[in-house]
């Protein structure tokens, strides 16, 4: 997606409501109108040569209702209904729309529902481009005995906070290395998605996890408390990655 306008089209098999939709979309600075389509069929024909952000689909269509067509879209491609039905606003909100307009609505409201969007779009890329950071650290250097030691980050089984020092566990060495470092700043630096605090005195390694045992996980030859202020991400975790 272009990183200042979504790239749209609008659907609708009445020529007054596409006019509107247009001239909507052309008041819209973010927006940037790609097509506009009187039905179902077409707009599935372009979007499988041209990539689509947004769609402004009426219900109510034939051959194609806007329904079935959302259901057919790639999962990046957004939908905004524009109905005068309001009795399918609860299934169009079971296909994930991004917001339901019942006709007649003004510009305001269509630009409530646009910035929704809009916003969606700019969240989803700072997530994206937080992941891609944390996926391209592989290690880090730590101050231990007037030395900069460099750990890969496979290798750390878990860090353990003494105060102001931690302990870290690597599988390649019997003892751990010990840094002048809170647990707080090493949580800071190490990506969420491998790590995860779960007891105050605490951070594992999610990869290094052997098995949990009632309230607690095991590490190779240690048991580590998962406290009550970490239990709930923690399960959250671990039934996200179970199989069902």
């Amino acid at each position: 997606m272009d990183t200042q306008k979504i790239r749209c089209i609008i659907v609708d098999d009445e020529p007054v409501a596409l006019a509107l939709l247009e001239k909507y979309v052309s008041q819209t600075p973010f927006l940037d109108l790609k097509g506009k389509f009187s039905n179902g069929i077409t707009t599935l024909q372009f979007i499988a040569e041209n990539e689509v952000d947004l769609i402004f689909s009426d219900v109510q269509m034939p051959n194609l209702n806007g329904i079935e067509l959302s259901k057919l879209l790639p999962k990046s491609t957004k939908v905004v209904f524009t109905t005068a039905f309001d009795q399918y606003a609860v299934e169009g909100f079971k296909v994930d729309a991004m917001d339901y307009l019942l006709k007649p609505f003004n510009y305001e409201e269509f630009l409530k529902a646009a910035k929704k969007v809009q916003e969606w779009f700019q969240m989803a890329k700072a997530a994206q481009a937080e992941n891609s950071a944390e996926e391209e650290k592989k290690f880090l250097f730590v101050k231990s005995e007037y030395k900069q030691i460099k750990i890969d980050l496979d290798e750390i089984e878990l860090i353990e906070g003494l105060k102001d020092y931690a302990k870290i566990f690597i599988s390649s060495q019997p003892k751990p290395i010990l840094t002048l470092m809170s647990l707080k700043k090493m949580e800071e630096e190490l990506p969420s998605q491998q790590f995860m605090r779960i007891h105050r005195s605490y951070i594992i390694s999610l990869n290094k996890i052997e098995s949990i045992e009632r309230n607690q996980v095991v590490i190779r030859d240690k048991k580590i408390n998962i406290s009550d202020q970490y239990k709930e991400i923690f399960q959250e975790y671990v039934q996200k990655n179970s199989l069902r």
